[in-house]
């Protein structure tokens, strides 16, 4: 007959505790689960109410109490389009002051050249059969300069004219691509390529074909197109 050994106290001792320990693990409640960027997100909004709240305390002439029964539509737009006081107010007033357009966002195709344009969402395009247009396939809509706005990008731009040196083509030096650029018929405004809008803004295009080849004769024949960058 064969006799069980006795545990020794020690080894009683280090088992019960790697029970109780294992024990506690087992009841101990899990940690919650936090969605990717989730936590990042709603510290970000927070972060944005308070700043609009404090901005609006700071500025007694545009205060929350001021706003009246819109004060939680004002905080909830703010905070869900994760903008400034200014920039929320500027978004508004653009709304206002360029009714019947929408803010277009685009850029080259690297990315290092970015900016918006308010225009309609159906866009009258000029397609010039000059040389230069022809070689780059320039196809554009004007806009007057203050509905045009480089959000990033101007060290990254650089600039060829040639013959009067009017028209300011400007390209992306990283990629090549040209977003926008000075055109000779509407030097004070931006000639702007629909193909670099980003989507989702643009409804329809209507093509314009300009003979640029004949430029004086051109532009004496239509009527508008110089009026194009006046706001």
């Amino acid at each position: 007959m064969v006799k069980a050994k006795k545990a020794s106290p020690k080894r009683v001792a280090t088992s019960e505790r790697h029970t109780r320990t294992a024990g506690a693990l087992l009841e101990a409640p899990k940690p919650a689960v936090q969605l990717p960027g989730t936590k990042k997100g709603k510290a970000k909004k927070a972060a944005i109410k308070k700043q609009v709240e404090e901005e609006s305390k700071e500025d007694e002439g545009f205060s929350l109490l001021d706003l009246g029964a819109q004060r939680q539509r004002w905080l909830n737009f703010v905070t869900q389009q994760s903008l400034s006081t200014e920039d929320a107010a500027k978004l508004l007033l653009d709304s206002f002051e360029y009714k019947g357009l929408v803010k277009h966002s685009g850029g080259c195709h690297c990315g290092a050249v970015r900016f918006e344009v308010w225009a309609s969402s159906d866009l009258h395009v000029f397609d010039c059969n000059c040389s230069i247009c022809v070689k780059k396939q320039n196809r554009h809509f004007i806009v007057p300069s203050s509905r045009f706005k480089l959000l990033k990008g101007a060290d990254n731009l650089t600039t060829y004219t040639f013959n009067t040196k009017k028209a300011q083509h400007t390209f992306c030096k990283t990629c090549g691509v040209q977003s926008f650029y000075t055109p000779r018929s509407n030097p004070d405004g931006y000639g702007i390529s629909p193909h670099c809008l980003d989507e989702g803004t643009v409804r329809s295009i209507h093509v314009e074909q300009i003979n640029g080849k004949e430029w004086e004769k051109a532009m004496k024949e239509h009527k508008t197109i110089r009026n194009m960058s006046k706001s």
